[in-house]
């Protein structure tokens, strides 16, 4: 039996309304998913969507990024959607390129924002 799709979330903080915007309007999609999201992330969704099968890591800035990455280092992570925040400036940017650098090594679709994680799930 194979396992469930497995989908990482994760948002910088001025985008966390719109991700949780697209689980809501994905839900349909994400129900039977395994699903793990950085912490504030998850949290913000799983009040949303209670029922969603979601694992909060630890909070990006505190490891949730690099829990990400080791994830889809070992080949246990499918999609990564992480809607960016381009016009803020991140204190934890080192770890955020090291997420990004893996999903890209590792060939994981990677969606930064709503149009291209749209396209993912159709």
């Amino acid at each position: 039996m194979s396992r469930p799709l497995a989908i990482g979330l994760v948002a910088h903080d001025d985008k966390k309304a719109a991700l949780v915007a697209w689980a809501e309007a994905h839900e349909g999609f994400l129900k039977d998913k395994a699903l793990f999201a950085t912490g504030t992330t998850g949290g913000r969704i799983l009040e949303a969507l209670p029922h969603l099968n979601l694992v909060r890591l630890k909070s990006g800035p505190l490891g949730g990024d690099q829990q990400l990455g080791a994830m889809i280092a070992e080949g246990r992570l499918d999609v990564l959607v992480f809607f960016v925040d381009p016009l803020s400036p991140q204190p934890h940017d080192v770890d955020i390129k090291a997420l990004i650098r893996l999903a890209t090594l590792y060939d994981i679709p990677f969606a930064c924002n709503a149009a291209t994680a749209d396209l993912i799930v159709r």
